[in-house]
């Protein structure tokens, strides 16, 4: 990508911090999706936040389904999107779609830890 640089240095403007986010690669745009964890597992873990995957619990502190919980079902790197289990939107045709959410805006409450290298540098 022409406006996309590995070597870029931080910037405080949010127009650039934005531009480097919208144009960085799919390998990039997936190690920013990351997102807090809950204060019983940032002590087990010793960090403050992971990636979100697919099977973690998750719970919704931003929006009109705030407070609500349920598990990552599907994510899209692409748009920066998850989408949870039982968060849904009822289309004009009447048929129910999952509702994108920002990874920004979840707390992981329960980690899928199926991958036994999920977690090899952070135990």
């Amino acid at each position: 990508m022409k406006n996309w640089s590995k070597s870029w240095n931080k910037s405080i403007k949010p127009r650039k911090q934005r531009l480097f986010v919208r144009n960085a690669p799919l390998h990039v745009k997936s190690k920013l999706m990351g997102s807090h964890l809950s204060k019983e597992l940032r002590v087990k873990y010793k960090s403050r936040a992971l990636r979100v995957r697919k099977g973690d619990k998750v719970k919704i502190l931003r929006g009109q389904f705030k407070g609500k919980t349920g598990s990552v079902e599907r994510i899209d790197t692409k748009k920066q999107s998850v989408f949870v289990t039982g968060i849904e939107i009822l289309k004009k045709d009447g048929s129910k779609t999952l509702y994108p959410l920002h990874y920004s805006n979840l707390l992981i409450i329960e980690l899928n830890v199926s991958d036994k290298f999920r977690l090899g540098e952070k135990k």
